[in-house]
């Protein structure tokens, strides 16, 4: 699968993308990550892709012009593609929104900044718009890291167990992951709990189905 980032930030992912799992998913050659820097697209000397609103108020807004220009530049024509800007006002990104995308050859998304982007760009030049929450952030350069990682962790050969991606958290729509343990056995006063212990494989997984829909509960 192939990722491209557009930003004005480009260095920002340099870390995340570095490390774990995502970078193991690049070096076995599963997912592609390409970032590009939204200021190469403006057309003015000073790479400005930003300018005031209309009826004016505060703050700068992100130029359609430029972003048109990217998604342009780097869709490709023989590939799956769905083009995403990340916006407070899109929709909450779930877990079933991750294995939809993860069935794409190719995802760009779009990072906002400053005040917000021209309507036109929802308008005409994605695809769908994202959040991932009920806040603000400063751009959509974190919300980028994270739906990558969330899509990549889903296709085959990312994680070194892929009966993991099953049993996690919300791979299961409407359930949590069960509680998990591992050694001491006891610590202080706090012991896992026997069942776990047993060795009955057929009561251990009636147990974390069980607690799976507790774990559920307790959040709601």
């Amino acid at each position: 699968m192939r990722f491209d980032i557009i930003t004005i930030f480009p260095k920002i992912f340099d870390s995340y993308f570095g490390e774990s799992i995502v970078k193991r998913a690049k070096e076995k050659g599963i997912v592609e990550i390409n970032i590009h820097n939204l200021r190469d697209y403006s057309t003015n000397k000073h790479h400005n892709v930003d300018d005031t609103p209309y009826g004016g108020g505060a703050g700068m807004v992100m130029q359609v012009e430029p972003i048109y220009r990217a998604v342009a530049d780097i869709q490709k024509a023989n590939l799956k593609t769905r083009t995403i800007l990340f916006s407070a006002k899109g929709k909450r990104y779930k877990q079933k929104d991750a294995k939809r995308l993860s069935q794409y050859d190719q995802l760009i998304f779009v990072c906002g900044r400053y005040e917000g982007v021209d309507e036109r760009v929802a308008e005409h030049v994605v695809d769908e718009e994202i959040s991932i929450g009920d806040f603000v952030l400063t751009g959509g350069e974190i919300p980028a890291m994270l739906v990558v990682d969330s899509i990549s962790r889903l296709l085959p050969g990312v994680l070194g167990n892929d009966q993991s991606a099953v049993e996690e958290s919300h791979s299961e729509e409407g359930y949590l992951e069960f509680p998990q343990y591992t050694k001491p056995e006891k610590f202080l006063k706090w012991e896992v709990p026997s069942i776990l212990l047993s060795g009955n494989h057929g009561e251990i997984e009636r147990w974390r189905k069980t607690n799976s829909k507790e774990t559920k509960n307790k959040k709601q």
